[in-house]
């Protein structure tokens, strides 16, 4: 039986969203704590001892704390899922570790700053500059995720892993904000089949239309 997790962190958060889903994605049972936003105790020192950066999610098992939610999905899939989820053969794994690294330094950015940018900042307040900018570099982001997606089911190969969540969790807000953006195919077949993962429905396809203009949460 898979042992207890305790997670921090508020169920609206891009990236606590990452690790609710997989969690759910590996059959954990875990608490929920919000944290963070409107629920604040980000700056309690029992919190700032898990995570020195004051930050969300932080997850707790009995090894300790793990804080950085692309470093909490591999520390799960690596220790829950070995040969599955994460995969062991090296090649394999440097795949997988790329897409998720890429994920983090390229595309996220690049949506946070649309996200941001246009669904969270009031209309009056919008950089449409800025916006642009930042959506011509996701269409290049996502041009480039639907190439690798014409030859592989998921991005690590044949086979849903820990490679597709840093990235599979933008599409739902991507396509879901209300902005004109390019519909590449093997991108959408690829959300087509997330959104065939309980995981996937119950954590990602969320309503968010409570973040409309509001920069403060």
């Amino acid at each position: 039986m898979l042992s207890k997790i305790t997670i921090w962190g508020r169920k609206s958060s891009f990236n606590v969203q990452k690790v609710l889903w997989t969690l759910d994605e590996l059959g954990i049972e875990y608490e929920h704590r919000n944290a963070g936003g409107s629920f604040g105790g980000l700056d309690d020192p029992q919190f700032r001892a898990m995570n020195p950066h004051s930050l969300v999610p932080v997850i707790l098992d009995e090894q300790g704390a793990v804080w950085e939610s692309n470093s909490i999905v591999r520390y799960l899939c690596a220790k829950h899922s070995p040969g599955n989820l994460w995969l062991e053969e090296p090649y394999a794994r440097s795949l997988a570790d790329r897409w998720i690294d890429w994920a983090a330094t390229t595309l996220q950015p690049n949506f946070m700053q649309i996200f941001w940018g246009y669904y969270r900042t009031p209309e009056a307040d919008r950089n449409f500059r800025d916006i642009e900018r930042a959506l011509d570099n996701c269409h290049r982001n996502f041009r480039a995720l639907d190439a690798h997606l014409a030859n592989n089911e998921y991005l690590a190969g044949t086979h849903f892993t820990a490679a597709d969540i840093p990235a599979g969790t933008t599409l739902h807000r991507y396509f879901g904000m209300g902005l004109q953006v390019e519909q590449p195919p093997n991108v959408l077949a690829w959300f087509g089949r997330l959104q065939d993962r309980p995981a996937y429905r119950r954590n990602i396809l969320q309503p968010f239309h409570d973040l409309y203009g509001r920069l403060a949460f």
